[in-house]
């Protein structure tokens, strides 16, 4: 959650040098924002307007609150923790909720993390597998709570071991008769389901901040049994994530990024709603979140990272990824590339807000898949 959203303020403020005599006359938070670095490591707390844009919701806007904090002003190897609270309302007829929090306690021995997120998003449903079509595509209703917990613990240098504890409930609906997402017999629990879940998670992080990361190197990977509960749904299986991202810095002002990731749904059912789903503000920008799904999804992309100044940088990305059911084929990999600007509102912490634009593929007699991204904190 925490990345996805932001606002757009101070983005045509970033350089208005005409108003820093007038800059005690703003509140602390903005001062912060928009003129002042502090190398205290005190806790702050944000009020922030919202504005997103992605290509399933179109524009995004609400309001949230950041609190972010050290839990160890001393060791400054410590990771940043931060509180989240949002809520919001898209131009697409969706709204969402959410609370998150990611703890890191002194010297990073261990990391905590909770989420509550609450969606009512009506999106585009295109149908299973990597060569959809775009005049399939048919609006479904999408209710969804979700509640997340993790926890990990340092066991030796950079390697953490840990679980994952959860339960997701989810609604969908449609009001025609015909569509795709009624008479595709590959769609499976069309009217949605409840699960619990818990496994065990994986993590090696040898990165210098894990806001802006310069160097290092990081794996997350973890294990989700799911089970269904309530009668409503008998899946019984599992879903295994791994992601790999390594940070170079080639100069001063440069970085090279690369991301590597890979998502697995495992069982004898695969309920559509668990199915992952290709495109994000994240990972494969450019792409509608859910034009393509299936039981596998691998992707990896890269980053250059240009810090023009403290405060604004440039990015340039490009990737490639698909989903596959069984068999995966190098021929079916899907392009995307692009690139954004940057604004550090908080140059201690490493704290940014990114507006990227990406492109993606085009089909036969479609136009090419695309789209712009407000978001809070890098890609990965």
């Amino acid at each position: 959650m925490l990345k996805r959203l932001l606002f757009i303020l101070f983005i045509c403020l970033s350089d208005v040098q005409t108003g820093f005599g007038q800059a005690k006359y703003l509140p602390k938070f903005m001062r912060k924002m928009l003129f002042e670095t502090d190398s205290s490591r005190a806790a702050s707390i944000i009020p922030l307007p919202v504005l997103n844009s992605a290509p399933e919701t179109g524009i995004e806007f609400g309001g949230s609150i950041l609190y972010s904090f050290y839990t160890d002003t001393i060791h400054r190897d410590t990771h940043v923790s931060n509180a989240f609270a949002f809520a919001t309302i898209t131009t697409k007829g969706q709204n969402r909720f959410g609370l998150s929090t990611s703890r890191w306690l002194s010297q990073n021995l261990y990391h905590y993390s909770a989420s509550l997120g609450y969606i009512n998003f009506p999106s585009d449903f295109y149908g299973i597998g990597n060569a959809t079509h775009l005049a399939d595509a048919e609006r479904i209703g999408e209710k969804r709570v979700k509640l997340n917990f993790g926890a990990e613990k340092l066991v030796t240098k950079d390697i953490y071991v840990g679980f994952v504890v959860g339960a997701l409930t989810y609604r969908s609906s449609s009001e025609e008769t015909n569509g795709i997402f009624e008479t595709d017999p590959l769609i499976q629990n069309r009217e949605g389901g409840d699960n619990l879940f818990i496994g065990p998670s994986f993590i090696f992080d040898s990165r210098d901040n894990n806001t802006y990361t310069n160097t290092g190197f990081q794996l997350l990977s973890s294990y989700a049994f799911y089970k269904g509960i309530f009668g409503n749904n008998g899946y019984d299986g599992g879903l295994f994530a791994i992601e790999m991202m390594q940070y170079n810095r080639l100069s001063k002002k440069l970085n090279l990024a690369f991301d590597v990731y890979d998502t697995n749904l495992i069982g004898t059912q695969e309920p559509f709603y668990l199915l992952p789903a290709l495109g994000s503000d994240e990972l494969m920008r450019g792409y509608y979140n859910g034009r393509y799904r299936d039981k596998n999804y691998v992707a990896c992309q890269a980053e250059l990272r240009y810090r023009i100044t403290q405060r604004v940088g440039l990015n340039f990305f490009g990737g490639t990824g698909t989903v596959f059911h069984d068999v995966f084929t190098f021929n079916e990999l899907k392009p995307n590339y692009g690139g954004g600007l940057r604004y550090f509102f908080d140059v201690e912490k490493g704290l940014d807000v990114r507006m990227d634009y990406a492109f993606g593929e085009q089909r036969p007699g479609e136009p090419r898949q695309s789209g712009f991204y407000i978001g809070l904190g890098e890609a990965f």
